[in-house]
């Protein structure tokens, strides 16, 4: 049994090329803040020209889309290690104010199809997949390597998902992001 005060492993050498582009949310933490009803969520990752990279979350509450856009950025550009700080510009604060967290990649898969997020307080995971489903021995090792980095599995929740996925294209106001901020920081 992992003790909490043990350093996270992380994943070392991540290739972002490769970690870009959309993944489904398969299970999270609940928080307090997000919609209970929350579905279909999933966040899109697409690579800056600065190597930074653009983060589009999207979730789905009674048939409406809410949406959140922000950047995530190497906390220490020398290091191997995916411990990377996602930033938020949260509106409707005047000026806009960005809101920093922490998002530590700890699995992922040779082929890049599933992933496991989390960062060092313990308070968020996230477990992540190409696809809208996967297979449950896939998600049961997940869990596993959950709990030896210390977390308590029994708050992961696992968030519904439609095949296929809704598209992206209805126009929903972009400012209710509010949900996935306080979701991620705790704010």
């Amino acid at each position: 049994m992992a003790h909490k005060s043990k350093e996270m492993v992380v994943v070392r050498g991540l290739d972002l090329e490769r970690f870009m582009g959309r993944w489904y949310e398969i299970a999270s933490f609940p928080s307090f803040f997000q919609p209970r009803d929350g579905e279909n969520t999933r966040a899109t990752y697409t690579l800056n020209d600065d190597g930074t990279v653009h983060v589009l979350n999207e979730t789905w509450s009674h048939g409406k889309r809410d949406a959140i856009e922000g950047t995530a950025y190497k906390a220490d550009p020398k290091s191997d290690e995916a411990k990377l700080k996602v930033k938020f510009y949260v509106p409707p604060f005047l000026p806009i104010i960005p809101v920093t967290g922490n998002y530590w990649v700890l699995f992922i898969d040779d082929d890049y199809q599933y992933a496991l997020i989390g960062e060092p307080l313990r308070k968020y995971l996230w477990i992540l997949c190409r696809k809208t489903n996967m297979d449950e021995s896939i998600y049961e090792e997940l869990v596993q390597k959950a709990v030896e980095e210390g977390y308590d599995v029994k708050k992961l929740h696992k968030t519904p998902q439609a095949d296929p996925p809704p598209e992206s294209s209805d126009q929903t106001p972009k400012d209710k992001g509010g949900w996935w901020i306080k979701s991620l920081f705790g704010k």
